[in-house]
């Protein structure tokens, strides 16, 4: 008989394809939660999900034999990790494979609401491109100069640094510690790092203490010239701080791939013509979702031969 695995959300179809020939595949789940598994689910040996689902301590348990909770992209916030311990359940992730593209989509979010691509658009499809004037919108500061403060100096962090300096930003970075080996200036508080921003990208771990850390200390700091930028999970920014902040131009604008109760995003957010809004699909490249999908393949595989697992993050 085929191994039993469990996917909670829908997975691309020539990943689940290529599931089907080697494993029974159940799901996906309604909600993910235990009331909503599928007859045969508690024969299932891996859980496929994400990190934005919750694999809370009763779901676990309704999962006698699981043994590899499989998180298809790098965050796992939701996972109860304690119980996955408890029952010896190994926890891998994405690991690096969309870093690249989430760090591309992190740098066209800065140019987007900077330079005001998606205002310029509109400018266009709406017939108000008339006239020889020079001056056909307002000034930009641009990007060259300004100083990019990067909240969560990681494996995307480190290569948004890159891109930004390519571009002549200026990088200041605040984690929980001073990375290694890198030659950003350092600020031991996100308050002091956003004061001295111009673009504030948050793209820390999600994680329960870093919940609504950009807050309206935060962003006033960030000041009326500053924007912020986030690619890590909507959970980090209070958004209805950043509403305020936004509506009252106590900041210049933000541009935003993630929110705090997708796919819901407030009406009172979409209204605001300075924040630039996209869904979630910072990692949604040709190579990064190959990668992505590889990597549920092979884990899969390392699992159920008992092999070393990669990106195991417990």
């Amino acid at each position: 008989m085929k191994p039993v695995i469990l996917m909670a959300p829908r997975l691309p179809q020539p990943l689940v394809a290529r599931l089907e020939e080697r494993y029974t595949v159940l799901g996906p789940l309604e909600r993910s939660e235990a009331a909503c598994l599928p007859p045969g689910a508690d024969a299932a040996r891996a859980l496929v999900t994400l990190g934005t689902l919750r694999t809370d301590a009763a779901l676990v348990a309704a999962l006698p034999n699981l043994g590899l909770i499989h998180l298809y992209g790098t965050g796992f916030e939701g996972v109860d990790m304690a119980a996955a311990a408890a029952r010896g359940i190994a926890v891998t992730n994405a690991g690096e494979a969309n870093a690249e593209a989430v760090a591309e989509f992190a740098m066209g979010l800065v140019l987007a609401s900077g330079r005001k691509i998606a205002e310029g658009d509109r400018y266009v499809r709406e017939g108000r491109w008339s006239g020889n004037a020079i001056e056909r919108l307002p000034l930009v500061p641009g990007l060259y100069g300004r100083r990019l403060g990067i909240y969560g100096l990681g494996a995307i962090g480190k290569r948004i640094a890159a891109r930004a300096a390519a571009f002549g930003m200026e990088i200041a970075y605040h984690n929980r510690r001073v990375a290694e080996g890198v030659g950003y200036a350092y600020h031991d508080n996100l308050e002091a790092l956003a004061r001295w921003s111009d673009v504030l990208m948050v793209a820390v771990r999600a994680a329960p203490e870093n919940r609504h850390a950009v807050n309206a200390a935060v962003l006033e700091a960030l000041g009326p010239e500053g924007e912020v930028v986030n690619i890590s999970r909507g959970s980090v920014v209070d958004t209805e701080a950043l509403c305020d902040a936004l509506e009252r131009r106590a900041i210049a604008g933000a541009a935003l791939d993630v929110f705090e109760d997708e796919p819901n995003v407030p009406e009172r957010l979409r209204a605001i013509p300075n924040a630039v809004l996209t869904p979630h699909v910072a990692a949604y490249s040709a190579s990064a979702q190959a990668a992505q999908r590889q990597l549920v393949w092979d884990n899969l595989e390392a699992f159920f031969a008992g092999r070393l697992l990669s990106s195991v993050v417990a």
